[in-house]
């Protein structure tokens, strides 16, 4: 009988006692003395590492003039553009964390008119935002929005092996030979779809699985129940890096503190 397993489906509980929310505002108080690769990053153009690339390509000008120094320094008065086009940075950060509903779209607009992320978030924001990643339509849980670009594309990139835990139901109970097969990584039509864990969840059924991963790809959760002759019921995101879904209600959002914010920054740091 396979073991039920209490985590990593389960918050891990660290140091953290405080119960205020704060709402995150990183105020770029002073534009003076900016490199142009920040001010590029904060413009929501790019990661600084790729608006240096940006910057050498000659697209870039500063009053007028081409600049091909990603250290060169901006001043408040600096009109920057890039393609001709005047960039602004971003004055305030927003980090806003949501606990997408079923039926709503996690795309800035919808050509169909469909309800989506961005018209829950309007009610907790007025600050203009954008999802990081996807869940689809009929998937539930967090999903993080932000007006940071540097920190979004990050976030995305598969390099830095973002965690995210889901709980499916399934149509039927999972045998534990597929479980191991999973475990052991199932090879899907667009390459392998290895898993960081997978198991039965203390106190459900059979038919009800944790899983956690960090590949990002289009519908990789219900792919690999699906490979195996299931059907995935429903599908909730539970955790993303080390955010949950705790005094989360359904269809509500929370501003991320403080402290939240500096460590999805330093889980960002990952070095090539």
């Amino acid at each position: 009988m396979e073991k039920r397993y209490k985590g990593p489906f389960r918050r891990d509980k660290k140091k953290d006692d405080r119960r205020e929310e704060v709402k995150v505002v990183q105020e770029l108080t002073e534009l003076e003395d900016m490199r142009l690769n920040r001010y590029l990053a904060h413009s929501g153009v790019s990661s600084r590492r790729k608006a240096d690339d940006i910057i050498k390509e000659g697209r870039v000008k500063v009053n007028g003039n081409v600049i091909l120094e990603m250290g060169h320094r901006v001043q408040p008065n600096d009109v920057v553009t890039l393609d001709d086009k005047v960039l602004t940075p971003v004055r305030k950060f927003i980090y806003l964390l949501m606990n997408k509903p079923h039926n709503v779209i996690s795309t800035s607009d919808d050509e169909k008119d469909r309800r989506t992320v961005l018209d829950i978030a309007k009610d907790f924001t007025a600050e203009r935002i954008y999802p990081v990643g996807r869940l689809d339509r009929n998937t539930t849980g967090l999903i993080l929005l932000t007006n940071d670009g540097e920190l979004a594309q990050k976030l995305s990139h598969p390099k830095f092996e973002v965690t995210k835990v889901y709980q499916a139901t399934l149509d039927k109970p999972l045998s534990e030979a597929h479980m191991e097969l999973i475990k052991k990584t199932l090879v899907l039509e667009d390459g392998p779809a290895p898993v960081d864990e997978i198991s039965f969840i203390e106190g459900k059924r059979m038919n009800v699985i944790g899983i956690q991963l960090h590949i990002g790809r289009n519908r990789i959760v219900r792919r690999i129940f699906e490979h195996l002759g299931y059907d995935v019921k429903k599908l909730d995101r539970t955790r993303y890096a080390m955010l949950t879904k705790k005094n989360l209600p359904v269809g509500r959002c929370r501003h991320l503190t403080a402290g939240e914010v500096s460590v999805l920054k330093y889980l960002m740091k990952k070095p090539d």
